[in-house]
């Protein structure tokens, strides 16, 4: 399976969609869509639209999911088995104030 993740190096939803993917062992490109502005705009081109976390699986888009959609996804199309491992995070929330603190003083805006 080959996954590509274009993520927020710090975000709820971004690290709710890594706690998925490293819960069920499954490899993926985590690809920072913050720092480096090809790497957004291949995400919007290829999603059609401006939001994160984006995921594509096997070249389907999955666009503006959280770690828990991910999961539903996954388990929906038989890719993985149910698992009660922990995730370790949560996979269905957003950004704490801290990290929007912390985005707000180092986000390069591409938009």
């Amino acid at each position: 399976m080959k996954i590509k993740a274009y993520l927020k190096p710090s975000c709820g939803w971004s690290n709710g969609v890594r706690a998925i993917l490293r819960k069920h062992g499954l490899a993926f490109e985590d690809i920072d869509i913050i720092n480096h502005r090809e790497n957004y705009a291949e995400m919007v081109q290829k999603s059609g639209q401006p939001l994160s976390p984006c995921v594509e699986i096997d070249g389907v888009m999955l666009a503006d999911v959280s770690g828990e959609e991910v999961e539903n996804y996954l388990l929906a199309n038989d890719l993985v088995k149910p698992s009660d491992t922990d995730a370790g995070v949560a996979t269905n929330a957003g950004c704490s104030d801290e990290e929007h603190a912390k985005m707000a003083t180092k986000t390069v805006r591409f938009f």
